[in-house]
């Protein structure tokens, strides 16, 4: 597809994004919204970028920042707007989408849950955050220093292979008493 292609392709496309939008009916960030956009038909991440900005600019969605970065939702505008224009987007699409979309959310979904990322302060220092998202909230975080890039890269590791065993120790760890642990010492 090239940008200078015809208007009605240029549209569809649009209302392809509006439509996607209004089923999820929940905010998602832009490589998830990207993604959906994929599995259902091939785009140029450049035109997906400019269709998003048009849409944000007609004011038929809104974008906001959260901690995992920038998320999209319809706005009440484009939800009348897709209600005018959805006999745009041909019934194959429609069909295609209806019949991806729920596997494609839950895959995104599950990888948006567990996160981890360093940050470089200096060649051999960084900080490590972990963190557990939940419907584009943060549910869990935890940000610790690494001596070495290689620290760094095995506690991400580490986080992204084994958070649903290391978070239930950490909140158990955390709402133990003095007395639970005076129980346990030998």
């Amino acid at each position: 597809m090239k940008l200078g292609a015809d208007n009605e392709t240029l549209a569809e496309n649009k209302v392809l994004i509006l439509y996607l939008l209004s089923i999820i009916d929940k905010p998602i960030n832009n490589d998830g919204l990207y993604r959906l956009v994929l599995s259902i038909q091939d785009m140029n991440y450049f035109y997906f970028q400019q269709f998003l900005i048009d849409l944000e600019n007609n004011k038929y969605i809104m974008s906001y920042e959260k901690d995992e970065g920038t998320v999209y939702e319809i706005t009440e505008n484009g939800k009348n707007t897709l209600s005018l224009t959805l006999d745009m987007l041909p019934g194959i699409i429609k069909l295609k989408v209806d019949k991806t979309i729920k596997g494609e959310l839950k895959e995104i979904r599950n990888e948006e849950t567990v996160r981890a990322e360093f940050i470089p302060l200096s060649k051999k220092e960084f900080i490590v955050k972990c963190k557990l998202v939940e419907n584009n909230n943060v549910t869990f975080e935890i940000q610790s220093f690494a001596s070495s890039r290689e620290q760094a890269v095995r506690i991400v590791q580490n986080w992204e292979q084994n958070a649903n065993k290391i978070y239930p120790a950490v909140i158990q760890m955390l709402n133990e008493t003095e007395e639970e642990n005076k129980e346990e010492e030998p």
